[in-house]
C-alpha cells in the first residue's frame, strides 16, 4: 500500500470521527442518552483526553498531554512513511494509518474544541460560539458510543468483586478510539506477519 493511500484512509477516518463528534456536541446536552438497543446507546460525555477518564493534575497537565500527543503523531507519521519505504505488509500500513487517524482525531478535540464550542452542561453547544468553554489546547474529547452489554450483581462467591454491581462493557468511546483499538488489534493478531 502506498503512503498516499494510507493517508487517504487516515483522513477518511478523521472526517468520520469529527462529523460524529460535531453532530453529538451540537445536538446533545452533556450526559444525554439515546437508546438504540438495550445493549447499545448513544451517551454524550466529555473527558480530558486520557484513556478511561484519567486526568493529569494541575493547569499544565492537559497542555502536557496534548503536546505529547502531537509529538507522538510525528513519530507515527515517521513510522508509517518508513514502513511504506521498506515495503511493509498492507496490514501493518493499515494498522499504522488507523492509529494515526485516531490520535489526530482526539488531538483535534483537545486543541480546538475549547475555543470553538461553548459549554454543553445545560444546553446544546454552539459551533463557533462567542463564549467558548476553554482555551487552546484545553478542549475536551467527545465520546458517545456505549455498549452496556450486561449489568447486574456479581455472585457472592467471586473473590474481590463478589456481590458488587458490575457493568460489562462500561467504557464510552468515539470513532477515533475505535480506530486506535482496531489498529493495535491488527498489530497484535497479525504480529508475525507485520513484524518479520
Amino acid at each position: 500500500m502506498s503512503f498516499n493511500k494510507a493517508l487517504i484512509l487516515a483522513i477518511l477516518v478523521i472526517i468520520i470521527d469529527q462529523i460524529s463528534k460535531i453532530y453529538i456536541k451540537t445536538n446533545f446536552i452533556l450526559n444525554e442518552e439515546v437508546f438504540v438497543f438495550d445493549w447499545f446507546r448513544i451517551h454524550f460525555i466529555e473527558n480530558e483526553g486520557m484513556a478511561w477518564g484519567v486526568e493529569l493534575p494541575g493547569d499544565y497537565g492537559k497542555l502536557l498531554l496534548t503536546s505529547f500527543r502531537i509529538v507522538a503523531v510525528g513519530g507515527i507519521l515517521y513510522w508509517l512513511n518508513d514502513s511504506v519505504k521498506k515495503k511493509g505488509s498492507s496490514i501493518l500500513i493499515v494498522a499504522i494509518a488507523l492509529i494515526l487517524a485516531g490520535a489526530v482525531g482526539n488531538i483535534i478535540d483537545s486543541v480546538f474544541y475549547g475555543v470553538i464550542f461553548n459549554d454543553s452542561h445545560v444546553q446544546v453547544a454552539t459551533l463557533f460560539s462567542d463564549n467558548p468553554y476553554g482555551t487552546w489546547f484545553h478542549g475536551k474529547v467527545v465520546d458517545m458510543f456505549y455498549f452496556p452489554i450486561w449489568k447486574g450483581y456479581l455472585p457472592e462467591w467471586l473473590p474481590i468483586w463478589g456481590g458488587n454491581y458490575f457493568t460489562f462493557f462500561n467504557a464510552i468511546f468515539n470513532v477515533a478510539d475505535v480506530a486506535i483499538s482496531v489498529g493495535v488489534g491488527l498489530l497484535i493478531v497479525f504480529n508475525k506477519k507485520v513484524f518479520k
